[in-house]
């Protein structure tokens, strides 16, 4: 296995990342949802589709959140806590869509979801799989 210098630093800087990507996305669904889809360049829900777009945003900012209280404290227990857990959700949401554009029931630009979720899932295995030591400074 590949020793790295700082995967420590790459772990919070990935949580940072995924943080901060969810949290203004999950935002973006809930308070300005036109603007959030059309960023996206796939359709506005209308009527209770957009209620229920909205009640999704809700969860994709406190994965977002989650991920940011990680890496807040910065501390090796929690950012693999936080890595292992979102793991499932990931993939669960990646597949999702992935299957959903192929059989037609959301427009390919939906993919992007899937390429973040699995690039999110690949990086997070592979640091899960180093050997991660407490900053010295």
């Amino acid at each position: 296995m590949m020793k790295l210098t700082h995967p420590l630093r790459m772990a919070r800087t990935l949580a940072l990342g995924a943080g901060a990507l969810d949290l203004s996305t999950g935002l973006g669904l809930v308070f300005w949802p036109s603007l959030t889809y059309a960023l996206m360049r796939v359709p506005v829900p209308t009527g209770e589709a957009l209620v229920y777009g909205r009640f999704v945003g809700v969860f994709v900012g406190a994965v977002g959140l989650s991920y940011l209280l990680a890496w807040r404290t910065g501390r090796v227990e929690e950012l693999r806590a936080q890595f292992r857990f979102t793991l499932p959700f990931r993939m669960g949401a990646g597949t999702f869509c992935a299957a959903a554009v192929v059989v037609g029931w959301m427009t390919p630009m939906w993919l992007s979801v899937v390429v973040t979720d699995y690039a999110l899932v690949g990086a997070q295995i592979w640091l899960l799989r180093q050997t991660w030591e407490e900053a010295s400074s």
